[in-house]
């Protein structure tokens, strides 16, 4: 077994624990649906596509994924947890959570087409896109009270996390580029913090 694969073995799909070569395949659709994405955009991206892309037939993607938008919240859900938080503990406490805040921000800032299929993704209704979306929010909060330190203030962390929800949003609806609403969201959150 590959390396790749036994990492993947490790990762819960919304659906059920995957094996190896059930990983390879979710991991095989995640890539096809960012290729496409880039390509199409959100809205001409299709499961059958991505399914034809990942050499997979529609019937065994659709078994991972109920919607684009759970295969969306999928590829977003990995990314963020691939990405580790920016942690040093050499800084104060507000500069370490404006530093998680804004690498969470930037996760998909340079991919537009991305970005913008993960704001519409994460709106879904979706029951499998609502349970990546709980599982989301708890691995933010958790990062945010990992860059607070002791004794994280619960409504302070709410407030944050309602501070970079909604600058996404406002960025993935074009208000802001993503870099702006990390800017802004940053000064935001200084401001709260002070």
């Amino acid at each position: 077994m590959s390396r790749h694969v036994s990492e993947s073995v490790e990762i819960e799909a919304t659906r059920r624990r995957l094996t190896g070569r059930q990983a390879d395949t979710v991991d095989r659709l995640t890539k096809s649906a960012v290729e496409i994405l880039g390509r199409e955009g959100f809205a001409g991206l299709t499961i059958r596509m991505v399914a034809t892309a990942a050499g997979v037939g529609s019937a065994t993607a659709y078994t991972y994924f109920s919607s684009k938008e759970h295969l969306v919240a999928e590829v977003y859900w990995r990314r963020l947890r691939a990405t580790p938080p920016p942690l040093d503990d050499e800084l104060g406490r507000t500069a370490r959570v404006l530093a998680v805040l804004r690498n969470i921000a930037l996760l998909v800032a340079d991919e537009p087409e991305l970005a913008h299929a993960v704001t519409a993704a994460l709106l879904s209704r979706d029951p499998d896109v609502e349970h990546l979306r709980v599982r989301i929010g708890q691995e933010i909060r958790r990062r945010l009270s990992d860059a607070w330190g002791k004794d994280p203030d619960p409504i302070v962390l709410q407030s944050l996390e309602m501070l970079y929800t909604g600058a996404l949003v406002r960025a993935g609806i074009g208000e802001s580029t993503y870099p702006e609403a990390a800017d802004l969201m940053a000064k935001a959150a200084e401001f709260m913090l002070r």
